[in-house]
């Protein structure tokens, strides 16, 4: 018990050091565990801790990601990826098996170890890819998803791999090592399907796979129900787990990946009412083992053979990195994915991934890799591994960066004056511009997201792609005989700088300011603007006269309520606003905090009095 609690401790506490250091850095949360892993190496060493039997455990992290991402895909939307998932995954698979194979092949490998290793680093990294994607907000877009559409390929291409390794033994190794072994991970005694005949293994995995779709459609419904009436947070956790350990070991029975598995339940479930129950129920202990698993990945590095070997492992991982980017570069431009999506899809998918481990392991058992090679191939796939989220820097600083360089263009010429400028036409100014539209006034407007105004142009809208802070664009907007200028932007810091150049240059100018919140309207209050609008004001001022109507009051009186604390609130933010100063923060201005605290002394009572005097009446 005290060895367990010893564990638990270091590797947790490894995990809480290291991940937010390495997410301040913007090294991302995936490296920080390597790193941390790492680290423990020596210290796991010490303690006799079995790395890899830790592995298989945490690998499990993995199964429930992937139930949680088939959560987020509707059922229509997966067919809707069938032929990404056969051209794009498919091509991936066999295009660098086949390149892989023969570079090692040219190198002096057998043909049948070099097909065996080309197989086993074609796949890649799904807890590293949909981590990181789903950590950088880039899983849905289309780079991120032609990648998720591999990783799906991959997780099915496990199964043929695992049927075809055991022909490529090596005789010799197998007269050294007498019968062929079994695999390991599940994939030797728990497999039902070993020994049947072709057609009725067939038979019996399409069976269990037509039990999850069915258990998912039908039988989870009313269980989830029963199990809910009990209002007890724990066991409705506890059937969550259930129903994915279930399905896990459900499809290890037959031969299949469990993530596979499960991914397809989560599809299955995604339109049921019990969704984000199950995901808010499941999401902390898949973090906690991908977590587990990636500090076990840096753990498992063997540092003397590295050293010893220095030179062969980063000739080898260089090697991988580098077909599997030109591979996927390759097949997404016959796809027609461009730009900074096909470098997304490239770099993200090139490492090796978590089942090489397995694979290695079941190639030992079955004499395809001898124990050398096998020891030199889990340290190119560790290196890939712990070089991903480096590529995904790259990305982010490097690539990204260079096409938002290249896409900027040049502002239009605005060939119209109006007495109006609306600056932004995004969800605030949009509404602006057509209300004013109705009313028959004209606006010139400007916006600097180039695709949002291509896709209004298409609507008929007319609007002016550029920089509405910059003075020479006003200019040619005519602002200086213009009556009302509207400041529309989404940034605070854009709206100041648009604010205090209008304020300052043109003191007969309207400007009507929309502020991002309280603070906000203070500031542009202190800067000189006497028109600001909180954007999110409004909406929350209904949503109150919504709630006292859910709880009893008339419309009526809802409605004089709302106006009841809207006549506070404003008249309080007038006298707070003349004390805000713009060189210090509001929580360090001792007379606007003193002014605050007296307000409300003075204002809660005579609030609630009001309300409850409007509640009366109301009776």
């Amino acid at each position: 018990m005290t060895g367990f609690l010893i564990l638990a401790f270091v590797i947790l506490m490894a995990g809480v050091a290291a991940v937010p250091l390495a997410t301040r850095f913007g090294l991302g949360s995936v490296l920080g565990y390597l790193l941390a892993g790492m680290a423990l190496s020596p210290l796991l060493l010490a303690l006799g801790v079995d790395v890899e039997g830790l592995q298989a455990f945490a690998e499990f992290g993995v199964v429930m990601m992937l139930f949680i991402v088939g959560l987020e895909v509707e059922p229509k939307r997966l067919w809707e990826m069938r032929r990404r998932l056969i051209g794009l995954g498919g091509g991936q698979v066999v295009a660098t098996t086949l390149v892989l194979a023969g570079a090692m092949y040219l190198a002096g490998e057998q043909w049948r170890t070099a097909l065996a290793i080309g197989m086993i680093l074609a796949l890649s990294s799904t807890a590293i890819i949909v981590e990181t994607l789903t950590e950088k907000g880039l899983l849905k877009s289309e780079g991120g998803e032609a990648g998720f559409s591999v990783l799906l390929f991959q997780d099915v291409a496990v199964i043929p791999i695992l049927a075809i390794l055991p022909f490529l033994a090596l005789p010799e190794l197998a007269a050294a090592g007498g019968a062929v072994a079994e695999g390991a991970h599940g994939h030797g005694g728990l497999d039902i399907t070993a020994g049947m005949p072709v057609w009725l293994s067939a038979l019996t995995t399409l069976a269990a796979v037509g039990a999850v779709v069915l258990i998912g459609a039908y039988l989870t419904r009313p269980v989830f129900r029963y199990i809910a009436g009990a209002h007890l947070r724990e066991l409705f956790t506890a059937a969550a787990l259930v129903f994915v350990i279930g399905i896990a070991l459900l499809m290890t029975f037959v031969g299949l990946s469990p993530a596979l598995g499960t991914f397809l339940a989560g599809v299955v479930l995604a339109n049921s009412e019990y969704r984000h129950e199950l995901e808010s129920d499941i999401e902390p202990f898949k973090g906690l083992l991908l977590g587990l698993f990636f500090i076990t990945v840096g753990a498992g590095i063997d540092f003397a053979l590295a050293v010893e070997n220095w030179g062969t492992v980063l000739f080898w991982a260089a090697v991988v990195i580098a077909v599997k980017v030109l591979v996927l570069a390759a097949i997404a431009r016959i796809a027609g994915i461009r730009r900074q999506s096909s470098w997304l899809f490239s770099l993200s998918l090139a490492q090796a991934g978590e089942f090489a481990f397995v694979l290695i392991a079941f190639a030992v058992a079955n004499f395809v890799l001898d124990s050398e090679t096998a020891d030199l191939l889990l340290l190119v796939v560790a290196l890939t591994m712990l070089v991903t989220p480096l590529l995904f820097i790259a990305y982010d600083k490097l690539i990204e960066a260079a096409y938002c360089r290249g896409e900027e263009r040049e502002a239009d010429t605005i060939a119209e004056e109006n007495p109006i400028i609306i600056a932004g036409r995004g969800r605030v100014g949009g509404i602006v511009d057509r209300m004013l539209d109705a009313a028959g006034h004209r606006a010139t407007v400007i916006d600097y997201d180039s695709t949002h105004l291509e896709h209004l142009k298409k609507f008929g809208v007319t609007s002016y792609f550029g920089d509405a802070t910059r003075p020479d664009l006003l200019a040619s907007a005519g602002i200086a005989r213009a009556r009302l200028l509207i400041v529309a932007l989404d940034e605070r810091e854009q709206i100041d700088k648009l604010v205090g150049y209008a304020l300052q240059n043109f003191p007969n100018l309207h400007v009507i300011a929309r502020a991002i919140d309280r603070d906000h309207v203070y500031h542009l209050w202190a800067m000189g603007a006497r028109d600001v609008i909180r954007e999110t004001y409004d909406a929350s001022l209904r949503m109150g006269r919504s709630a006292y109507e859910a709880l009893g009051a008339d419309r009526q009186s809802a409605m004089a309520m709302r106006d009841a604390f809207e006549e506070m609130d404003r008249t309080s933010m007038r006298e707070v606003a003349d004390l805000y100063r713009n060189d210090i923060p509001a929580w360090e201005n001792e007379p606007l905090l003193a002014k605050v605290r007296e307000l409300r002394a003075e204002w809660d009572p005579k609030l609630r009095e009001q309300m409850d005097e409007i509640v009366g009446r109301g009776r």
